[in-house]
């Protein structure tokens, strides 16, 4: 009988888990506390930029890109450029969710939405059920915890003096629980850690007709911020630190994800206002956009470079989870490997890593380094800009070249290593 992964937390880590463990032959659940997959990937919607665009490709050839083939589908502007990031794709965040449901459903994997994990049950080292708030215990064999590190709205109120109302919706649907810490593993936590999303989305409609037409025509538009309309709040509290420049604070930096997307955590609705062509500017999310934005990387979690939790011996982490991580690729990497290690630990095989002459296995020699005590201030960690994505341009790993990423994973043998069916 095929074994039983169970992923908890639906954003694009858990997804990428899950479509992994099925792909991989288990029976897969995903479980997700509100009514939408995809987390802050219902606010993103930026592929391919600079490094991820190796990743992506990486993984495509390792047998992982089942959730790139359902964004290409969704996809509005291909090969746009903007301040310090070439070749971007930008997914329509309207319709992404319901791309990836129906795909995931295809796939076989069993959603339970409006599903929170408040508990779990455990035998010795093992992880044997996640316990939901309506008391209902979900059995498995494995597990993979893609909680992400937002809210709940307490923290969000530490950080930015408020609760912003974001995507994530925690007074909704109630604040994330982490499945790590139920089972009891000590979680790195640090008051310097938390920041705000990166950026936040204008109502389309709510901006004068010449400034949304340009910005479906070319998918970016760049606007020089007046002295009058100068913000104080430089670089404060930003979790992206691909967009943590000057540049990003002295111009309006808009991408057409169908909204529109405002690369600033925040940004004074009535200094907005006072700009040419956003007379009418509104908020799309987060609706307190004036204020702040949904606060992440309130902790991290201990683990070794396949993704499994230390002192448990059938618990994997992902995404935000396993590190400092920014951005919907770098949490399709990992939740990849992590499910597909779930399966795996599930039917007592060996686990995989690919090396480090892939982004991925780099990437996590990379996290590894950055979790060993004593922990710091680690950086954030991104393939789109930042000091990762340095390391990739001067270590090689960034290239463009499809057949160089080809002739690379061909060397690391790890041609469709995820698409093997292990039960």
């Amino acid at each position: 009988m095929a074994p039983v992964v169970v992923v908890v937390g639906g954003g694009w880590a858990g997804c990428a888990a899950a479509a992994a463990a099925r792909r991989a032959g288990a029976q897969t659940i995903l479980i997700e506390r509100t009514d939408l997959l995809l987390g802050t990937g219902l606010a993103g919607g930026i592929m391919n930029n600079n490094g991820r665009f190796t990743a992506a490709r990486e993984l495509e050839l390792m047998g992982g890109g089942a959730l790139f083939d359902v964004i290409d589908r969704v996809t509005l502007h291909r090969r746009v450029s903007f301040l310090g990031h070439n070749h971007a794709s930008l997914y329509d965040v309207d319709r992404i969710e319901a791309a990836v449901r129906m795909a995931l459903s295809t796939m076989g994997v069993t959603l339970l939405t409006q599903a929170r994990g408040v508990d779990v049950a455990c035998r010795e080292n093992r992880v044997t059920s996640v316990v939901l708030a309506d008391g209902r215990c979900i059995h498995g064999d494995a597990f993979v915890d893609a909680t992400g590190t937002a809210g709940p709205a307490s923290n969000c109120s530490r950080v930015s003096g408020a609760c912003v109302m974001c995507v994530l919706r925690c007074p909704t649907f109630g604040p994330r629980v982490s499945i790590t810490a139920k089972a009891g593993a000590a979680e790195i936590t640090s008051p310097l850690f938390p920041a705000m999303s990166g950026s936040c989305k204008l109502v389309k409609r709510s901006l004068a007709p010449w400034l949304s037409r340009r910005l479906e025509e070319v998918g970016s538009v760049v606007i020089p911020v007046p002295r009058y309309v100068a913000r104080e709040d430089r670089f404060a509290h930003k979790a992206c630190q691909q967009y943590a420049l000057p540049e990003f604070y002295d111009n309006i930096v808009l991408l057409d994800t169908g909204q529109a997307k405002l690369m600033a955590p925040y940004f004074p609705l009535d200094r907005l206002q006072a700009m040419e062509g956003f007379e009418s500017a509104a908020f799309e999310d987060p609706r307190a956009g004036s204020l702040g934005n949904s606060i992440r990387y309130n902790m991290i979690t201990p683990h070794d470079m396949h993704l499994k939790v230390d002192g448990l011996d059938n618990l994997f982490c992902a995404g935000e989870k396993a590190g400092l991580l920014v951005g919907h690729t770098e949490a399709i990497c990992t939740g990849t490997l992590a499910g597909h290690n779930a399966v795996r630990c599930a039917l007592g095989l060996g686990l995989i890593l690919p090396p480090p002459i892939t982004v991925l296995g780099d990437l996590l020699s990379y996290i590894d380094a950055t979790l060993r005590p004593p922990v710091g201030v680690p950086q954030k960690i991104t393939c789109a800009g930042g000091a990762y994505f340095s390391r990739m341009y001067d270590t090689g790993l960034y290239t463009t070249d499809v057949k160089c990423i080809a002739s690379r994973v061909r060397q690391a043998g790890c041609e469709n290593v995820f698409n093997q069916r292990l039960a």
